[in-house]
């Protein structure tokens, strides 16, 4: 099952504070942040030195059920390649980790790691830092072939040039059906009066603000300033009357499993395992669009093994591997392909995945996801202090 911390709520520095402390850096005698193209590569040692250095976050990967140290995929690409893959669960927060490794990035040294995943919206700032290499596509066919076509093209990486989606999800609302006694298919059925004081919103500005802005009617792919403060003032007034109870990070699992909540902003991911104890719980992407998301593969500059890294990162893009992935952690699996691999599966339960819209979305689904476009530095520090003012950060 995947992990419930993996996009938690922005803790200790938070987004401002990232951005605040890169800022300090940058202007107290440190070298520039940006990493010019020409030095982000060192010398490939992959020929002579078959090894990969791979974190990630916990519980990301498929896991043997009788032997916790067995990652069935990884070793089976070991055995194929005769690589070794020293492989770390070593990421538990986007900031968290982004603090462990940039003193390295900055001052242009080696982070050690030859793969990282984190989620895009943090992607975006290695990117824009020139933290990160581009990928060979010519070495990378089965990306090439099955990468989604929804997820092709971030507003923070056209084309893909520089990350390869790991897993995906779609943030969308999750409520109790027979609690609540009726449906939601809008964002604004959310605010209708039997919600007052039953709803939640999540906290972090990254995960929350695309939904809310879809609720408005904005194309969130290109949306502006003036959307934004549109709908922070509406989320101020819901706080305000009392109808938001509170905001979350993954808390709001528990809230909705004992009944204290009847419907919150939630990630795709999270609802299957709810819905394994409670039937009654529901996932709804609204009527106009949710946001969908990924958290992806990038090679940091320097990475000693880039091209053993772009032959793993292709290995998990054929559909029989992304298959198995899919059946274990329970994510918007990147590789539609992988769909017709899981409904010939023998095992029933596996076979049924095929058929779960959080997995594989449907068509009628997917007419609704959008990708946002991502926060620039020069917008966060302000967006982030009026969202935190609204949340109590």
């Amino acid at each position: 099952m995947a992990d419930l911390s993996r996009r938690a709520l922005l803790r200790g520095m938070g987004a401002t504070g990232v951005t605040g402390a890169l800022a300090a850096m940058t202007g107290c005698g440190v070298p520039p942040a940006y990493v010019k193209e020409a030095d982000r590569q060192s010398a490939d040692r992959s020929a002579r030195d078959r090894k990969i250095v791979f974190a990630n976050w916990p519980l990301y990967i498929d896991v043997d059920d009788h032997h916790e140290q067995r990652r069935p995929t990884l070793d089976a690409f070991e055995r194929r390649t005769g690589i070794s893959v020293t492989y770390t669960e070593e990421i538990n927060d986007n900031d968290e980790f982004f603090g462990k490794i940039s003193p390295a990035l900055m001052n242009h040294q080696s982070t050690g790691r030859d793969l990282i995943v984190i989620s895009d919206w943090m992607c975006a700032r290695f990117v824009r830092l020139g933290w990160v290499q581009k990928m060979d596509r010519a070495a990378q066919p089965h990306v090439a072939e099955h990468l989604d076509p929804l997820l092709r093209t971030p507003h923070f990486d056209p084309g893909r040039l520089h990350s390869v989606p790991w897993q995906s999800g779609i943030t969308g609302i999750a409520y109790n059906r027979k609690k609540l006694g009726r449906e939601i298919r809008h964002t604004s059925d959310l605010w209708k009066d039997d919600l007052r004081g039953r709803v939640t919103l999540l906290s972090g500005l990254d995960e929350s603000f695309a939904l809310l802005m879809q609720g408005d009617g904005v194309d969130i792919t290109r949306w502006t300033a003036d959307d934004f403060h549109r709908m922070t003032d509406r989320i101020r007034r819901l706080v305000n009357r009392g109808h938001i109870r509170r905001f979350t990070g993954n808390d709001y699992i528990k809230d909705l499993a004992s009944g204290d909540v009847l419907a919150a902003q939630a990630y795709s991911g999270d609802v299957i395992q709810l819905q394994a104890d409670n039937p009654d719980i529901e996932f709804v992407v609204p009527q106009e669009g949710a946001e969908l998301w990924a958290e992806s593969l990038l090679i940091p500059d320097l990475a000693e093994h880039k091209r053993s890294a772009e032959r793993l990162i292709d290995y998990y893009y054929r559909p029989e591997v992304a298959a198995e992935l899919a059946a274990w952690v329970n994510y918007v699996c990147p590789v539609p392909a992988a769909r017709e691999v899981r409904a010939a599966s023998k095992d029933k339960e596996r076979a049924a995945l095929a058929e779960d819209p959080l997995i594989f979305p449907d068509d009628a689904m997917r007419k609704r996801l959008a990708i946002a476009r991502d926060i620039t530095s020069k917008e966060r520090t302000e967006f982030a202090k009026e969202w935190n003012a609204i949340v109590g950060l």
